[in-house]
């Protein structure tokens, strides 16, 4: 996950995941801005709930300046949201390992594990079974 993990690196990378969306986050110490996909992260994530998500780990642990990059996919943009908080909140551990109570207390270092139920055969969806008839 970490392309560098020394002091002297050019940047701390690390990788967040939920459902199916992935994110890949690089911080670059002394770096500005905060960039999702190429596009500012308010301008990408619409809502005040995914741009809270998504900027949660640098609420709680103080950084100087540093510039964020994120290639996120898969999903959609409120999944996509909280790969972003993972993966910024393991590479804020990279770079700094004392953040590790902070962000473990707040809940940003788990992974959510819940994923979508596949369909079985004879059913119409994961669970629904097909709608009985007695005549």
């Amino acid at each position: 996950m970490a392309k560098e993990t020394n002091k002297e690196s050019k940047y701390f990378e690390a990788v967040g995941r939920r459902k199916t969306a992935v994110a890949r986050v690089r911080i670059i110490p002394g770096g500005t801005g905060f960039t999702v996909n190429d596009l500012d992260y308010k301008k990408y994530f619409k809502t005040d709930r995914e741009r809270l998500s998504a900027y949660a780990p640098f609420k709680l642990v103080a950084v100087d300046k540093v510039g964020v990059s994120v290639k996120a996919a898969g999903s959609g943009l409120p999944s996509q949201a909280e790969a972003v908080s993972l993966g910024i909140s393991r590479a804020l551990l990279k770079m700094n390992a004392e953040a590790r109570p902070i962000l473990k207390a707040a809940g940003l270092l788990t992974r959510d594990p819940r994923m979508v139920e596949r369909k079985k055969y004879g059913l119409k969806k994961a669970r629904r079974a097909p709608q009985w008839a007695k005549r």
